[in-house]
Formats: C-alpha cells, structure tokens, sequence
C-alpha cells in the first residue's frame, strides 16, 4: 500500500479472509479483472507501464528463459505484477521449447487474504487456458503458484529466489495487531523503530534472493533518509547493490493521485555496482511507439540519448555506503550534489568553528514555559524563542520565558535561594515527578530534560524552525534562548547574515532537500542531522562585493537573490538552470 491504510489493515491475522496486506490503496492489481472491485474497496490501481518496467529493470524478460528462474511475488493483491509475469512466462515456454510442466515450480505469489488468493488463483487460470492448456491442468498449475499466507513468516522457508517482484504494503507498526510486530521483528530484525512494514518485505525479499538474484519494488522511498531505515540500509550496504533508484514522486504512476513519494528500486545481491538514477514527472508513462521503457531510461543515463519523454536518468559511479540517510533527487540534482559534497566543507566545522544545535526540551512545557513575568524570580526567566517567532524572517519575540532551573556552571540551583522558584516548582512537583527523566534522580526532580547553556544565550546565532516549505534562517543577536522546535547554528568565523545568505538560497536548500524526509505537501524538515550535510565554501574565498549581495538578500529576505549569489559562490554558473537562475 502506497500513501494511505485501507481500515481492513488494523484487524488480526487470525481472521484470514480479511486482508493485510494484498489489497490497500496503491497495490499493483489487474485493473481490468477486477474493476468492480476499485468501485467497492476504493482501492488505488498500479498502471501497467510501471510493472512493466519493473520487471524489465531486474530482468525478468520473455527472451531468457524463464522456466530456468524462480520469481516471487511477496504481496500478490489482485495480480497486477502476477498476470504479466504468468505472460512473459508463457511466452519465454515456447520461445526455449519448455511444456507447461516444466514451469510448475518458475512463480510463486504470496497472498494473505484467502478470497484474493482464490481470484488469484482464478485469473492465473484464465490466463493458462488461453494458451490452451488443458483446464485441469491449468487450474492444477495456477493453484501451485499461489499460496495463502504471510510471506514475511514464510519467505525464509521457501528457496532461493532469482526475482522478487512487487508493490509491498505500506502499515505502520504501530497499525499491526497486538503481537504481531514482535513475530515479525524475531525472523527480520531490520524492523526497528516506528516504521512501515514494508521495511520487512524488503529485507525478507533480499534475504531469499540468490547470488545474482534481483529485487524489484515500486514503494515509499522514505527509508532511505528516516531513522527506520537505518538497519535496512547497512543490510543492503553490506552483502547487495543498488542497481536503480527512479524517483516517481509526480509521475502518474498510479489511477488516482495519492500522496506517496514512491520510487521504484531495484536491488541484486552482488557486489555494488554503478546505478541508475532517475526521475519519472508528470508527463512519465509508456515509452512511444511501444519501445521498451526500462531500456530506454538505460540508454538515457548511459549515453544521453533514449526516446523517453517525462524521465530524467544518469549513471553514478559509487552509491551511498552505510547506515547514514541516502539522498533522494532528481538525476541532474544528484550529480550536482556529488559535485558539492566533494568540494566543499560541511557547514558544522571546527575550522570555521561552526556549531548546529537544537533548543532546549523541558520534558514539561506548561511548566517551563510561560508569558507570565511574575512567576519567579526575574532572574531566573530567560526570553524564549518558539517557531512562531521566526516567521517573518526576523525574530519577533511572542514573550514565552523559560523558567531557568539552571546555573552558569551547569548545575541545578539551590532552591533555598529563590523562594518564589521553589513556591512555583513545588506547587507542579508531582507532575515534574512523574518524567521519565527524574524518576531515578529524585534530588534532581525539578531539571529539564536539557541543561541550559548560559554561553550560548549572548551568542549570535541563526534559528531553523525544523518543518517549513523552503530555507528560513533567521537571526537572532544574542536576545533569545532556543526553544526545542528551534534548530541554530553559531560560528567563530562566518559574518552570519553572510552565511544566513547562503543558507537563504536554493543551493543550500538542495542539500536539505535530498536528505530530509518530507512531510505532506513538500514540507521539508530542517533537523540538525541535515542542516549538517549542508557544504559551504571557505568564508576566505568570498570577494567582499559576493559577502555584500549575500547580506543584502538575507536582509531582503530575497531567496532568488541569495541564489545567484550563492551559484556564484559555490562556482556553479554553469548549473545555475537547476535552480532557476
């Protein structure tokens, strides 16, 4: 399931003729077989020019013989990816000469819901009779090639596997019934955190692939960039390759639109090779003339030339090792990426002296934080920067104060010593007790979760709200003390509205792009982990008239302006297009 959870995805296992897995919104299902069933369920269908070229990217082609490979289907649905492959099947049986006995054991579709592995079933008899098989024999063949059940649970016992093919779920964890995580996370231990199932198909696909074998997957790309995504991404790292990567974040992949952010990702278990990137926009679909897709977003990437309207591809030499997010582009985008990651020095730098922090968190905001000055002592009321008080580019302080229980040194204060603190701190105690911070720290029951660094309250820095549409530094001159929705940056050698320049434009705004997981709507998260990634020139290295027009566009608030300045500092001329310059 891509973009949504269809209600049938919250009940037990137990209940077999209720789906899980095989028929939520975005799943890969024959749309002509089974429309009545769109209008029923309202169910999202998969178009068959992205199955197509799923199964041509990991090589599941009619000219290779078939009959000799064995090809999973993990989530099977309503046969969008089985019925194609039953055909290309087929079609490779009497191009090498095979009987149909010969492709008993080729496929195997898994599904969960029993009444959709009887239509499966069914279809996949249909399609066996009118190549003329016998109908007994159809119908014995096509039951062979379905199974009812868990592939997750099951996917271990089975054989290895040359192809896995398909669209897997999209289910939190937290949607799971009662219990049924825990059995999944004992056979797949990739699923950590509070993740999306398909997590686990991933990992059980791969698992079951042999030396050479090919995974093949439309789905959420955001596992590549979450935290959940972590273990995933050192299994892949370790023992596979990414052999293509194809963003279809605007592509009409599917009958309806759905919000997503689905790619289709090929993986082989064999040592990591060059991969193709690309990216499928509005106008993506079949290529002309009945050409075949997948090779010509090949010949794309490889040699610039492929017939393929809509897709953008190019080949990358070395992909992304290790657990660390992977970026996410467009293919022009990428190579620009790599081309600044590898020349310039990341924006947190000890020879810039630059630091990316987060606010404080208290563990218990409505006593923490206030607009009452009376309180408690004035002195141990700091001004306080929320999220809100960014927005016009400017800190426009709301009056919130954190109630400080902290001194310079980092110790928490005697509360002898300010009565009205502790009058205040006294009356909340029981709910201040009550945070898993303190629990085994009962001395300290009155601490945020986060000391208070009294140095970096006279410091200048410039604030991050963390979820905003584009880049929003704003400056802060040594007033305010961030609040935990606040991100900041401070630095020994950069001019900050200079660099607040630079992190106003488009090109900074790129290396948050392909790191982050967006939000609903294209909203990007300006967390430290990415703020980090971030490259920057050698504040040295800039002309005096460059510091100026990137001042003056901070100042403006003109992201286009501290674009081209920033094209210019970055030496990006030649690229200026991607960014609309």
């Amino acid at each position: 399931m891509i973009g949504a959870v269809e209600t049938a995805a919250h009940i037990a296992l137990a209940e077999p003729d209720r789906d899980l897995f095989g028929d939520g919104p975005g799943n890969h299902r024959s749309q002509a077989a089974l429309a009545p069933a769109r209008d029923l369920r309202g169910v999202v269908y998969t178009k068959p020019w992205v199955v197509d070229l799923i199964l041509d990217l990991v090589g599941y082609r009619s000219s290779h013989d078939l009959a000799e490979r064995y090809a999973v289907e993990p989530a099977a649905g309503e046969g969008a990816f089985l019925l194609p492959m039953i055909r290309r099947l087929l079609v490779s049986l009497e191009a090498h000469g095979h009987q149909l006995t010969d492709v008993e054991h080729a496929l195997h579709a898994y599904e969960i819901d029993a009444s959709a592995a009887r239509r499966l079933v069914d279809l996949a008899t249909r399609e066996l009779l009118k190549h003329g098989a016998p109908a007994r024999q159809a119908h014995e063949v096509a039951e062979g090639w379905v199974t009812t059940g868990d592939y997750l649970l099951n996917a271990s016992k089975d054989r290895s596997a040359d192809f896995v093919v398909g669209n897997p779920p999209y289910i939190r964890y937290d949607d799971l019934p009662a219990g049924v995580f825990a059995r999944y996370r004992r056979v797949l231990p990739t699923m950590i955190g509070r993740g999306d199932i398909y997590i686990g198909f991933f990992e059980a696909g791969l698992r079951q692939l042999r030396q050479g074998g090919a995974l093949g997957f439309i789905c959420a790309d955001r596992w590549m960039r979450s935290a959940y995504g972590v273990e995933l991404r050192r299994l892949i790292s370790a023992g596979y390759s990414m052999e293509a990567v194809i963003e279809m974040h605007e592509a009409p992949a599917f009958e309806e639109n759905v919000s997503a952010y689905p790619a289709v990702i090929t993986i082989r278990r064999a040592p990591q090779g060059s991969t193709l990137v690309a990216s499928g926009g509005a106008t993506a679909g079949p290529a002309p003339g009945g050409r075949n897709l997948a090779d010509g977003v090949i010949d794309l990437a490889d040699r610039g030339q492929g017939d393929v309207p809509g897709f953008s591809a190019t080949r990358v030499a070395d992909w992304v090792k290790g657990s660390s997010p992977w970026p996410s582009l467009q293919s022009h985008r990428l190579e620009l990426l790599r081309h600044l990651e590898e020349r310039y020095r990341p924006l947190e730098d000890e020879y810039t002296g630059t630091k990316v922090g987060i606010g404080v968190a208290t563990g218990a905001d409505r006593v923490y934080v206030t607009q009452d000055a009376s309180v408690v002592e004035p002195e141990r009321l700091l001004p306080l920067a929320m999220s809100e008080d960014t927005r016009g580019g400017v800190v426009n302080w709301s009056g919130h104060y954190l109630v400080n229980p902290w001194q310079a040194n980092g110790n928490l204060v005697d509360l002898d010593v300010y009565p009205r603190l502790r009058q205040y701190l006294e009356a909340r105690r029981d709910a201040l007790e009550r945070r898993h911070i303190v629990r085994n720290k009962a001395k300290n029951w009155y601490r945020t979760i986060d000391r208070v660094n009294h140095r970096l309250i006279r410091q200048d820095k410039l604030y991050f709200p963390d979820m905003k549409l584009m880049s929003n530094p704003t400056l802060d001159v040594g007033k305010t003390y961030p609040h935990h929705n606040l991100y900041y940056l401070t630095s020994d050698l950069w001019d900050l509205e200079v660099l607040g320049g630079l992190l106003l434009s488009k090109v900074a705004e790129l290396f948050i792009e392909a790191y982050c997981v967006k939000m609903r709507g294209g909203t990007l998260r300006f967390q430290a982990q990415y703020l980090r990634r971030i490259r920057v020139p050698d504040p040295a290295s800039l002309a005096p008239s460059l510091n100026e027009r990137l001042r003056h566009a901070f100042q403006a608030r003109d992201a286009q302006a501290a674009t081209s300045a920033a094209v210019e500092a970055y030496g990006i001329g030649d690229r200026a297009a991607v960014f609309g310059c």
